[in-house]
């Protein structure tokens, strides 16, 4: 009996550092949370994960894989490291817990356990993932990506056709083919000179090598940009940049390799403040300019780290940083120091992946006083013990656009300071702000068409995550039909097909409840 005691206390040591009840570890009751929270959104039909993961049956197949992906922690991929200082909104790292906690499912078998212990799989936006938006640019012609397994890095220009100046507070790139779309940045361009370079191509858009040198040094009014997987962040507390009048949006896609030709036609949505912004961010791109020990040259099976400064010229409240570079990368470390020789953490990324390259707004505005450095190292590895160098055998290599040359490229978003920015909570949109963004509130859009005749469309957008249940009532208040009941639901904008084709002739209620008491209604008509 004392030995059975013995390792009974001992097997509960080794659990409890983990988080892990000395029960079986299921699918239903500990691991679907944590996928549904981290990994579904990529890792659905449609999006760029090689492989669904919206219930037991798809995570079983691939037990073993999430077991080795999450415990290198190669996935999900957030490369900020947690442990640098800085905080993001919108972290998507896994604790040491959940890893530990995914081990012991597949370890134990990877068992389903009791299916109604499972969570819901969350209903994910079908259009725009912020809401509905005030603008939309499409492509003006479809562009053929050829199918020559080399990368593509393509500018294309599309007018905003404002005639006055618009606050921008989100901006939102929808892929037209995510098999090939790897990321972009985009810029708006006043001047009209992107126009004029597109205008000299017979081809839809031009490659750098036809811009004669007009690329990303050339464009300074850097807007949000698009990687996958990532939530196009809002601007909230007053804050836009400012689009110009007349201006164009000009859009650097990089498209990866192919063996065959892809079509794509990109579309992107623009957001305006529904009231005039108060504050206008600002962007600051440092490049090898800054570099206190250039020139940016990689000889051939070397290893460098370049760094850079820029010194503050007044007060600042950092928003975001982007680091950038290509595949000889290997780390970014970027911090600041300011006069009273404080050093506040900024970003660190100890295993760059130029396939997961992103933008990370901090969780709260940094401070950052007038004559604070701001230090930015970058390590490149030019050699042949680089798994990723694009050149065999290692080539000199320099700056440039395409992804065989490589870049020291850092944009810095800030505005000026005011006083009480270091409080900002930015994860709350209702601090600091009497500012309504119509794109951030729950509601429930008129059903189309009305009057409906057999199926028709119900569009709703959910401010914040949460249960939704969407119901249709008569006027005796009946109930009549349920199409979603206490569904989790990411917020977004979301399309529900309904038939009514077998609903007598009368006047229906569509009710929208969410999980804080929320209840919207539209009224319908079916002749």
């Amino acid at each position: 009996m004392k030995k059975n005691l013995f390792f009974v206390i001992v097997w509960a040591a080794v659990l409890a550092p983990l988080g892990l009840r000395a029960q079986a570890v299921t699918w239903s009751e500990h691991v679907a949370p944590i996928v549904f929270q981290h990994c579904t959104s990529c890792h659905r039909p449609g999006e760029i994960g090689p492989f669904p993961l919206t219930n037991y049956s798809e995570a079983q197949n691939w037990a073993n894989m999430m077991q080795y992906v999450t415990e290198i922690r190669y996935m999900p991929p957030w490369k900020p490291d947690s442990k640098f200082g800085a905080k993001y909104l919108r972290e998507n790292y896994l604790s040491d817990n959940e890893i530990a906690t995914i081990k012991a499912w597949v370890e134990g078998g990877a068992p389903e356990g009791d299916p109604n212990l499972a969570p819901p799989t969350p209903v994910f936006p079908s259009g725009s993932q912020i809401g509905t938006p005030d603008l939309v640019l499409n492509f003006a012609k479809t562009h053929i990506h050829p199918g020559t397994n080399y990368d593509e890095y393509r500018y294309f220009v599309l007018p905003t056709g404002l005639t006055q100046a618009k606050d921008l507070v989100a901006l939102e790139m929808r892929p037209g083919n995510k098999r090939v779309v790897h990321h972009a940045l985009i810029w708006a361009d006043t001047t009209g000179t992107a126009a004029a370079l597109d205008a000299q191509t017979p081809e839809y858009g031009y490659i750098p090598s036809q811009g004669g040198g007009i690329g990303q040094t050339k464009f300074t009014a850097q807007l949000p940009g698009y990687v996958p997987g990532a939530r196009p962040n809002v601007f909230t507390n007053g804050m836009a940049q400012r689009l110009p009048a007349h201006s164009d949006l000009v859009v650097q896609i990089h498209y990866a390799p192919t063996s065959s030709d892809e079509p794509d036609s990109s579309s992107f949505n623009l957001f305006f403040a529904d009231a005039p912004a108060t504050r206008y961010v600002n962007s600051y791109i440092m490049l090898p300019t800054n570099l206190v020990n250039g020139p940016f040259t990689m000889p051939a099976n070397s290893i460098k780290e370049f760094h850079g400064t820029f010194k503050l010229p007044f007060d600042v409240s950092l928003l975001g940083i982007a680091p950038h570079c290509h595949k000889l990368g290997r780390n970014w470390r970027v911090f600041a120091v300011t006069p009273a020789n404080d050093t506040i953490p900024l970003i660190h990324i100890e295993d760059w992946d130029f396939n997961w390259q992103g933008a990370y707004n901090f969780k709260k505005l940094q401070k950052l006083p007038k004559n604070t450095v701001i230090h930015a190292y970058a390590t490149y590895d030019n050699t042949s013990n680089n798994p990723l160098n694009p050149n065999n055998p290692p080539k000199f290599v320099t700056w440039g656009e395409s992804t065989n040359d490589e870049m020291y490229y850092l944009p810095l978003y800030w505005l000026p300071y005011q006083t009480g920015d270091e409080n900002l909570n930015l994860e709350d949109v209702a601090t600091g702000t009497t500012q309504a963004f119509h794109f951030s509130q729950t509601r429930l859009y008129p059903v189309a068409p009305n009057p409906v005749k057999g199926s028709a469309k119900i569009g709703f957008t959910l401010g914040d995550m949460g249960a939704v249940s969407l119901q249709v009532w008569n006027l005796n208040g009946q109930l009549v039909q349920t199409l979603l009941q206490a569904q989790q639901t990411l917020a977004g904008e979301h399309i529900v097909e309904w038939d009514a084709q077998n609903l007598p002739s009368g006047l229906y209620c569509i009710m929208l409840r969410t999980e804080d008491g929320g209840m919207q209604t539209q009224k319908v008509v079916v002749p």
